[in-house]
Order: structure tokens, then C-alpha cells, then sequence
């Protein structure tokens, strides 16, 4: 009778972890994760709507943009924060598991060139920036600074803010360019980390989310080539198209979302949510 009982017992215990989910999914609370980019704003929308609905718990984490969407594809979170468009290879891997991605534009993001406000050199080119960040300039004489070598901050390869500025600003939108970063280059763990180490380096350069700009770092002002005009990554020069390195940033849900996640991603869309996003020094995508 013992022996039985305890075959019974292991078989329940076997049949309940096949059947448990990947995460606890109580229907009143949220997980967040993805983009370092996004995790200030979605902390602040996330503690806002706790206020408009007590019931529900919405717990925000970073990690980067391919870290959200690999959890939202299997099944560790409710919504994936992104500051890239999601790719073909993760929408392929969605379907092998049965998940439906819907993406959300939530703001627009300028992407930041930061130095510290030691550093004399305020404006530079698209094409000066490639070629510092691929290690074809090293000093900072070159480009009118002291006689220095260039300390070069880039974000992890999982990061979407990485890969959006070696597509954008290194490779400069061409599909077929094969640039890449600098292999003397620091990958940082995170926006903050890049912002830390530029606030005591007279010598790095680093680039991030303009809502990370603290008053002890300098924005580069960037042109788009040497005949252009150089434009600082403000809200309105972002929302105007004039600043040349500016992104849009996504939630992604699997398939529509229901209950609390509706509410949570009606609210994030709506004026009041869209406001929040400016007073966190992103652009807002509805006026």
C-alpha cells in the first residue's frame, strides 16, 4: 500500500511540473522585461497604474531587448520591452513555440553620443563617429581634442540599443556593410554603466537613451555628413526628425493582450501615459 502510495505521489508531482507554467502567471500581476533603455520609463508607467489600479502588481527588469523578447517567446513574461524592431529569426523561433508577438510603438528614443564635460570636442559627424567607433580614430586630436587616446563605451551585443547604433551610425543604414565595433572597445553591462564610467573618464565616448543625459555628461550635437547642420538630441529635435540618430521603442505581448496586460497597454497608449514619457525625457508618439 506504502509502495503504491508513493508511485501515485511521484506520478502526481511528475504530471504537475510537466503541466506548470514557466513563470507564476496570476492574473493580476505583470512581468516586464527587455530593453535597459526602456526600464526607467516602464518602471515609472508601471508605478502609475499601480496607483489607477491598486489590484495589480507589475514588476519591471532589464537584461536588453533580446533578453526581453527571448522571455516573451518562452514564456517568462507577459510583456517585452524593446528598443529595436523584433527579428526574423526571433519571429521564427516564436512560432516554433506557439507564440504570436504584437508589437506596440510606445515613444521615440534620440540615441545620445556622450562625453565627459571635460572633454572639448562638442560636434561631430555621422562619418566621425563610425570611424571612432570602429577603431579608425584612436586619438582625440584628431578630431580637434587633446592629444588623448579615445576610450570607446558600447553597449552588449544583446542590447538593441547596440545593435541599432552599429546599424545606423556605423554601418549607416547599409544592409550590405559588414562594420563593425572596435575590438579595443568596452561592452557595458548597461546605459548606467556606460553613464558612470564617461562621468569619471575625461577620455571615453559612449552612447545611450538621451533620458540617461545627467548633468555630468556633454550630448554630442551630430551632422548627418560635414555640410549638414549639427542638431542636439532633444525631445524636439527628436520629435522634428532634425536629430539624425533617433529610434522608436516597442512592448511586445504574445497575441492580444487580456485583462490586467490590456489595461496595462491601454494606459501606456493613452494622453496620460504619453505624458509620463515626456517627463521621462523621451518623445511621446501622440501629441
Amino acid at each position: 500500500m506504502k509502495k503504491t502510495f508513493c508511485h501515485m505521489l511521484g506520478l502526481i508531482l511528475a504530471i504537475s511540473l510537466i503541466e506548470a507554467p514557466a513563470f507564476a502567471k496570476n492574473t493580476n500581476s505583470i512581468q516586464v522585461k527587455g530593453s535597459d533603455t526602456m526600464v526607467n520609463l516602464v518602471q515609472a508607467w508601471a508605478e502609475d497604474y499601480m496607483k489607477v489600479d491598486p489590484n495589480v502588481f507589475i514588476a519591471v527588469t532589464g537584461g536588453g531587448s533580446g533578453t526581453g523578447l527571448a522571455a516573451i517567446i518562452n514564456g517568462t513574461c507577459d510583456i517585452a520591452m524593446s528598443s529595436r524592431e523584433i527579428k526574423f529569426q526571433e519571429v521564427e523561433q516564436a512560432k516554433k513555440e506557439n507564440v504570436a508577438p504584437k508589437e506596440y510603438k510606445v515613444a521615440l528614443d534620440g540615441l545620445a553620443v556622450v562625453v565627459n564635460l571635460n572633454n572639448s570636442v562638442s560636434k561631430l559627424t555621422i562619418d566621425q563617429l563610425a570611424d571612432i567607433f570602429t577603431g579608425n580614430i584612436k586619438n582625440w586630436k584628431e578630431i580637434g581634442g587633446l592629444d588623448s587616446k579615445i576610450v570607446v563605451l558600447s553597449r552588449e551585443v544583446n542590447s538593441g540599443t547596440h545593435v541599432y547604433f552599429k546599424e545606423n551610425v556605423l554601418r549607416k543604414g547599409d544592409a550590405k556593410s559588414k562594420e563593425e565595433f572596435s575590438p579595443e572597445a568596452l561592452l557595458m553591462p548597461s546605459s548606467q554603466a556606460i553613464a558612470d564610467e564617461i562621468k569619471q573618464n575625461p577620455n571615453a565616448i559612449g552612447y545611450y537613451g538621451m533620458g540617461y543625459i545627467g548633468k555630468d555628461h556633454k550630448a554630442i550635437a551630430v551632422a548627418k555628413n560635414a555640410s549638414s547642420t549639427t542638431v542636439t538630441p532633444t525631445t524636439e529635435n527628436v520629435s522634428n526628425g532634425t536629430y539624425p540618430i533617433s529610434r522608436p521603442l516597442f512592448l511586445y505581448t504574445n497575441g492580444k493582450p487580456q485583462g490586467a496586460v490590456k489595461g496595462f497597454i491601454d494606459y501606456v497608449l493613452s494622453p496620460e501615459g504619453q505624458a509620463v514619457v515626456l517627463k521621462a525625457d523621451f518623445v511621446p508618439i501622440k501629441s
